[in-house]
């Protein structure tokens, strides 16, 4: 088995690749980056550990993401692959676990693979990056939600230790 890990995301703005490179550096292991979008049929079999990260957009994960999972579905169970979401809402208390995110549940509703180990992390607000139209759309969502709607601010609510004790703790892969 190699030594190097697996890290795969879905990303809409860079904020879980960003959350990625973190892990790379809390794991301080040989690691892999891809971005399942540019990605088909894989095989896990010669990573350490696999973990797999995808953001929330207007309420939902990608479609790519959500075809990449069906496609991978046993490879990712045999692999005993991780998952983490990342989403605004998770910036709440009562919304920032896999047992409480409703992004989570949606997902294990949906999705053919059930990962035993997940996470949830609270993403990154960057209103002057977004288009004209994701800037209204996100203070709309933002002002509904309770959050912040001045759409000259960046803020990053990601909680970077959570983040650490979440990639400490990803299972091996357990195929041999």
């Amino acid at each position: 088995m190699s030594e190097r890990n697996l890290l795969l995301y879905s990303s809409t703005d860079g904020h879980t690749v960003k959350i990625m490179h973190y892990i790379e550096e809390t794991l301080a292991e040989p690691c892999e980056i891809m971005n399942v979008h540019e990605r088909g049929a894989m095989d896990f079999s010669g990573y350490k550990r696999v973990i797999i990260g995808a953001s929330i957009r207007y309420g939902h994960l990608s479609k790519a993401f959500y075809q990449f999972v069906a496609q991978n579905q046993t490879a990712l169970a045999q692999a005993n692959a991780a998952f983490f979401c990342v989403n605004l809402t998770a910036r709440k208390a009562n919304r920032n676990t896999p047992e409480t995110s409703p992004y989570v549940r949606t997902f294990l509703k949906r999705s053919p693979w059930q990962p035993a180990y997940m996470g949830v992390f609270a993403g990154a607000l960057d209103y002057p990056s977004y288009r004209w139209f994701d800037r209204m759309m996100i203070q709309l969502i933002m002002k509904i939600t309770g959050g912040e709607t001045d759409t000259s601010k960046s803020l990053v609510y990601t909680d970077w230790q959570k983040v650490a004790e979440f990639a400490r703790s990803c299972p091996l892969n357990i195929q041999k």
